[in-house]
């Protein structure tokens, strides 16, 4: 099964387009106009072996939080149509990632209850262009629009970009774990029979 999905989303604010496969080898091109929160869905993408284009243009001239929220829903959007019916997946994923003084944890379930705990402090309130307030709202976009139960906690750090980049790869690296399919899982990893 090929798991890909294209998604096109234009509004008022934003006009985006990405292209996801799930299954490939963390190679990316993005472009959305916020040097930092390219490299960090770069990050993404190579820690969690998923190939994506991107490309975000939104009204910078207003702040960078429609392009940021809105990047999250597309890709949320994205990771649901490619997961199709969730078949054989192993729902869950957790990862630790240090990045120097930086530990951050992220636990999350493909669930279909989208939820998000974020628990961190992050120092510095912008990080090159972006305002680093906008992590929560990237990842309560992702969760909602993906179904996502997500837990995101930083249990040290004090470089804001340390910690930002932390958390980011252990998303990608838990994303890939919930996204991997298991040959002894039968239709979906529950009880109910649907997630």
């Amino acid at each position: 099964m090929i798991r890909t999905a294209t998604i096109k989303r234009q509004t008022a604010e934003t006009d985006i387009s990405a292209k996801l496969d799930i299954d490939g080898t963390g190679k990316s091109e993005i472009v959305t106009g916020i040097g930092f929160f390219d490299h960090m869905l770069i990050l993404l993408t190579k820690h969690g072996f998923f190939d994506l284009q991107l490309n975000t243009d939104g009204d910078l001239a207003v702040d960078g939080h429609h392009t940021v929220e809105d990047t999250g829903i597309v890709l949320g959007q994205a990771l649901t149509k490619a997961l199709g019916d969730k078949n054989g997946i192993k729902r869950y994923g957790t990862a630790y990632v240090p990045m120097d003084e930086a530990l951050a944890m992220v636990s999350l379930d493909i669930s279909g209850r989208p939820f998000l705990i974020f628990d961190a402090v992050i120092p510095a309130e912008r990080i090159g262009n972006f305002d680093t307030e906008l992590t929560e709202e990237f990842l309560r976009a992702l969760a909602v629009h993906a179904g996502l139960t997500l837990h995101v906690r930083v249990l040290s750090g004090k470089n804001s970009h340390h910690i930002v980049e932390a958390i980011f790869k252990a998303l990608g690296r838990a994303l890939d774990e919930a996204t991997a399919k298991d040959n002894r899982i039968v239709g979906v990893m529950s009880t109910k029979g649907m997630l």
